[in-house]
């Protein structure tokens, strides 16, 4: 692993993404263009405040899985991921490169989001911002680290795509956002336990809820960090040059 060829490579993903102009929409405006819908579609400040925090967990984590995940295919598809490797580029290296420029890009997307809602849309939150901002960032890099990861398995953009629902909904569903995850039965509950979303759902309830988050925090922040981690490493070991 070398510091200067990953910093390097998020270089180049970043100007790439400059003159992207539909995705850096795609990823930084999009999520918080749905909070300001949703916030006049509920007309009810209670209730925003509600739901508000669990979106700021989960449209960063949803839109970095899919921007990720079609960016890194399409590099696998057009060659460039081949041409690269030919260098003394390690996988590590690469990924690495990605999950930076994209955590920037994800830096972008939280700060807009979180400024929005705490501004214009009068998110009310009690205690200090700081576990708000690490948590939907760290939601965001999760995001990042399974679209690498996943984009192993796709042959074509739309396959990409089709991951998604298979990846994230699961996710979503049982992270105890519609159902509370005591309340689930045995077996859902059990997959619940291993999904690392459930985690950040947690800790985003934390920081919104305790003026002084303890350690059940810091427990699920670092489980969603350490899964983020797993999901890099897995992805070096499966990252192909080219997709057959």
């Amino acid at each position: 692993m070398s510091l200067v060829i990953t910093l390097a490579t998020a270089r180049r993903i970043l100007t790439q993404l400059r003159h992207d102009r539909r995705t850096v929409a795609l990823m930084v405006l999009v999520p918080t263009l749905v909070m300001i819908l949703l916030y006049y579609v509920i007309d009810d400040e209670r209730t925003f405040g509600r739901f508000a925090p669990v979106l700021l967990c989960v449209f960063p984590f949803l839109v970095m899985f899919l921007v990720t995940s079609i960016a890194t295919l399409r590099e696998r598809t057009s060659g460039t991921l081949e041409r690269l490797m030919a260098m003394p580029l390690g996988r590590l290296d690469l990924l690495l490169g990605y999950g930076l420029a994209f955590g920037l890009a994800a830096c972008a997307q939280v700060a807009l989001a979180l400024a929005v809602s705490l501004t214009w849309l009068g998110l009310d939150v009690p205690g200090p911002l700081w576990p708000l901002v690490l948590v939907a960032l760290l939601d965001a890099l999760l995001g990042t680290a399974l679209g690498l990861l996943c984009s192993a398995f796709a042959r074509t953009e739309f396959q990409a795509v089709q991951l998604m629902p298979v990846v994230m909904i699961p996710q979503v569903l049982l992270g105890g956002i519609l159902v509370p995850r005591g309340r689930m039965t045995p077996v859902l509950e059990w997959v619940s336990d291993v999904l690392p979303m459930s985690y950040a759902i947690e800790a985003m309830a934390h920081a919104c809820a305790d003026p002084d988050p303890g350690g059940e925090f810091w427990r699920d922040v670092a489980l969603v960090a350490g899964s983020a981690v797993l999901a890099l490493l897995l992805g070096a070991a499966t990252l192909r040059r080219r997709t057959p």
